[in-house]
């Protein structure tokens, strides 16, 4: 052989064997999320359903012919540790992407990390509309949660129409806690002007005894309340509130968003649950709307074994269901390509069609509402009739 046409020879194969060994490395993804403590009650279902999507999208052979590798670590719903785990996650572990956070302390704090390492950060739950602001938008932040402005005015929605004037609300002081509150104030006079805002109570984030904020609210005589406290918070609040009469005094004219009607809730209180307030979750088993949501829960519940699965792991599901089509639509791994590919991307997801806007890089994704009922098919509270509020109309 030519010593020239061998020197050719010897450069092709140098670049060919690299580029075979990217090929069969793992795509990385970290997700920072939390894993104890009360936030855990949606935080770990949320990691299980992304790992059910990672396992199942690798059996038919991953994304680009390369496997998906999902790394969990346990942010402690705190905004120093997301950032912490996160960082580590990028410069220790290589991941290619950040899916992850639960809270909007947490949420906004990891954006900007992934900002500075301009690595592709999609968020499957955090709501508050402070991550995805005009003066906090960047290319690599996405939300496939609904946001703080869609939940307070869909549960605003449903409160106008209740024949009561005076409401009181009760939410933690932190972005999440205000912002939806405020958008919910907001809405709720725009639509139904004699209502008046009695009293408003806010907790620190994490609170344990909420005994003083409900009787000090209790002593306006408010006709309604409207929560958005949230997780096992949610659990350790009504059961206090239930034990004083909170619920009774008001006739259970009560709304918790923050996901309070969650199957993971009413299944953790049983009979402590207050049955008949009204609430929110992502999903619900027992909705069964459509037939790939009915296969997606069956998938589920075989995985998580759980005859009830989680309403929480959807989120994680949906979360990478966007990554991987999206890497998919750029055919690389490279975050700018990716980040460019979520923009106006549309997903089939097991709760329908969901599209990322191009001008906010927010998912529509709407939840599901009801009046919680006891249902004698189950040992727990149900939302009962669920429905599925398109949020369209309520994004600015």
């Amino acid at each position: 052989m030519h010593r020239r046409t061998l020197l050719v020879v010897l450069l092709t194969a140098a670049l060919v064997v690299p580029l075979a060994a990217d090929a069969q490395k793992p795509i990385k993804v970290g997700m920072p999320m939390p894993l104890s403590g009360p936030p855990a009650l949606f935080g770990e279902p949320a990691s299980k359903g992304a790992m059910m999507f990672v396992e199942e999208i690798n059996a038919k052979g991953g994304v680009l012919g390369r496997k998906l590798e999902l790394i969990v670590r346990d942010s402690k719903a705190d905004a120093n540790e997301a950032v912490r785990q996160a960082r580590e996650l990028i410069l220790k572990d290589n991941v290619d992407f950040l899916v992850g956070t639960l809270t909007s302390a947490e949420g906004p704090a990891v954006s900007v990390v992934a900002k500075e390492n301009k690595i592709v950060f999609i968020a499957p739950i955090p709501k508050t509309d402070q991550l995805t602001a005009p003066d906090k938008l960047h290319p690599y932040v996405f939300r496939v949660a609904a946001n703080t402005t869609m939940e307070g005015r869909s549960a605003a929605e449903i409160v106008a129409k209740w024949p009561v004037t005076k409401v009181a609300t009760m939410s933690f002081d932190y972005a999440y806690g205000q912002d939806v509150t405020r958008s919910f104030i907001e809405h709720l006079k725009k639509i139904k002007p004699s209502v008046e805002i009695v009293d408003q109570q806010w907790p620190k984030l994490g609170e344990q005894d909420y005994n003083p904020f409900i009787n000090a609210q209790m002593a306006k005589k408010p006709e309604a309340i409207f929560s958005s406290i949230w997780g096992g918070f949610f659990v350790t609040y009504s059961k206090q509130a239930k034990a004083v009469g909170m619920f009774d005094a008001i006739k259970y004219n009560f709304i918790g968003v923050g996901e309070a009607a969650t199957p993971e809730t009413t299944k953790s209180m049983g009979a402590d649950y207050p049955v008949g307030i009204w609430g929110n979750s992502y999903d619900a088993f027992y909705w069964g709307e459509t037939a790939a949501h009915r296969d997606y829960t069956a998938r589920l519940s075989k995985y998580l074994k759980d005859e009830y699965p989680s309403s929480w792991a959807i989120q994680g599901y949906i979360g990478m269901q966007f990554l991987a089509e999206a890497i998919k639509k750029a055919g690389s791994t490279e975050s700018d390509k990716v980040s460019k590919a979520l923009l106006g991307l549309t997903v089939e997801t097991p709760i329908g069609p969901q599209t990322i806007r191009e001008k906010d890089h927010q998912a529509n994704r709407g939840q599901l509402y009801g009046k919680t009922v006891k249902d004698p098919k189950y040992p727990f509270a149900i939302m009962k009739p669920v429905q599925y509020v398109d949020p369209t109309k309520f994004m600015d």
